[in-house]
């Protein structure tokens, strides 16, 4: 009976010690054990004999790592990884990541993917912020960043950045394709009517005369053309009439004779010389009219008073047609043109817009405002508009035809130039410098730099930059860092 009991424990120690071997090789739970010794040892054993052994449980004692190995690091931090088991140059062994580490990649293909980068040419080494600095063997820069390896093959080429499509899934890049369009944008600023200067007249005379009598008009009415104004007799003029009509009766050609010519010089009223041909008498006094339809903008005239020649007596202006003077600050000459529409509205008239056109950009700067001030010709043929009221002028300015375009979000400007990033398809971006027109509301003309059909991103620019470091890319837009630089001393 003992040397069954003595048999039954020696199996129970030996079934112990293979099962926690094959539990460490294969990963069996501490519970699976435990239970397969359980099995074992079911043999009885005197409990005298088990209290004097006093055998340890075990059993329990046994230490599993339950953890997965993802992959294998570089034991200095480097950033090199390794699917399988590998040394570094000097044979220490690369580090292994299990899968309850923060931050680390599940991924297989990831790992794969890093190690097959390992196994290419390294070329050199770039600064890992991004500053042109090359070395064609590792170091660090002085903040203690490894430098980061550019290897040979067209997915590492110079001056593109590749994100893997999970990232660009969750950052939400966004691009669309590169057309022509017309760019624009509203240029809002002050105005102030004024009256169209080619509608204007003064009613005078070209010879000094006596005010007889003066219509029944003041400043702000509105006259039409031929209605009465002023009454004059003027001696000179009654002697050239007298003249006119001896022609007449003596058979000349007075019309177009020296009297007839006299007249018209004089500015007498041809309904005045018409009344001297049909009567043969000359008249006293001669009557004045309004010469187009406006407004009395002046009244000088006065019964009873002489005015010379020259003398204004009435001044009247056509306000259906007026003008916009708006004050265009200097900067934004490039953008304004000839024939721009613009909106205007005035704070007297709400609800109301009247649209008009640039006709003038004035030829001077205002010193005081550094302004330029434009012209803009409107219709008021309700007369609502009157002059020196204050206005609100939206001008659309922008490049008018159709040019090369891009969204403005597409835009990074980096304060010494602007970039825009391609998109090459499959992850691929590449940002390109480019010289930028006329800025529009929503959109910026390219004028160098891109072509139509090119495709940019528009939307999630800042995460490629973070992500992929953009930075290091635009550097190798320089000619100058093409190539790795020359030798440089890496620090231990």
């Amino acid at each position: 009976m003992m040397r069954t009991a003595i048999f039954s424990l020696t199996l129970v120690a030996v079934a112990a010690g293979i099962g926690g071997y094959w539990a460490g090789q294969t990963g069996m739970t501490v519970a699976l054990v435990q239970h397969t010794l359980g099995l074992l040892s079911s043999t009885p054993v005197p409990s005298d004999w088990a209290a004097a052994t006093e055998m340890p449980a075990t059993t329990s004692s046994i230490s599993l790592d339950p953890r997965h190995v993802l992959y294998w690091r570089d034991p200095d931090g480097r950033p090199i990884y390794s699917a399988t088991p590998r040394k570094t140059e000097d044979g220490r062994d690369f580090a292994p990541v299990h899968d309850d580490v923060a931050g680390a990649t599940p991924q297989a293909a990831v790992a794969t993917d890093d190690a097959a980068a390992s196994a290419k040419r390294i070329r050199f080494y770039r600064n890992p912020m991004g500053l042109p600095d090359t070395s064609p063997v590792p170091k660090k820069d002085s903040m203690g960043m490894d430098y980061i390896p550019v290897y040979d093959g067209p997915e590492e080429e110079l001056g593109v950045v590749t994100v893997s499509p999970g990232r660009l899934q969750r950052t939400g890049v966004r691009s669309e394709l590169v057309s022509r369009r017309i760019v624009g944008r509203p240029l809002r600023v002050p105005g102030v009517v004024k009256l169209d200067e080619r509608m204007v007249s003064v009613v005078t005379t070209r010879a000094d005369a006596f005010v007889e009598e003066v219509s029944d008009v003041t400043t702000g009415s509105a006259v039409r053309r031929g209605q009465p104004l002023v009454r004059l007799y003027s001696p000179e003029m009654a002697t050239a009439g007298a003249q006119f009509v001896i022609e007449l009766k003596s058979g000349g050609a007075a019309r177009s004779g020296g009297a007839g010519l006299k007249l018209r010089n004089l500015g007498v009223p041809e309904a005045a010389i018409a009344e001297m041909e049909r009567t043969g008498k000359v008249p006293p006094s001669m009557t004045w009219t309004a010469p187009r339809d406006g407004l009395v903008l002046e009244r000088a005239a006065v019964e009873g008073m002489m005015t010379e020649a020259g003398d204004v007596l009435f001044r009247l202006a056509d306000v259906s047609h007026v003008w916009v003077i708006a004050d265009i600050p200097e900067r934004e000459l490039g953008s304004l043109r000839l024939g721009s529409t613009a909106k205007i509205t005035f704070r007297g008239l709400p609800g109301r817009t009247f649209d008009g056109r640039v006709d003038l950009v004035y030829p001077q700067v205002t010193p005081e405002t550094r302004t330029v001030k434009v012209r803009i010709g409107i219709e008021n043929l309700d007369g609502l508009l009157l002059p020196d009221m204050y206005a609100g002028v939206e001008i659309e300015s922008g490049a008018g035809g159709a040019v090369v375009a891009v969204p403005n979000d597409a835009i990074l400007d980096t304060g010494s130039r602007q970039v825009v990033i391609l998109d090459r398809g499959q992850g691929r971006f590449e940002p390109r410098p480019v010289e930028l027109g006329v800025r529009g509301t929503d959109l910026t003309e390219v004028a160098k730099g891109i072509e139509e059909g090119d495709r940019v991103v528009t939307g999630a620019n800042f995460l490629i930059d973070a992500e992929s470091n953009i930075k290091a890319a635009l550097s190798a837009l320089d000619p100058k860092t093409d190539a790795p630089a020359p030798a440089a001393e890496a620090r231990p």
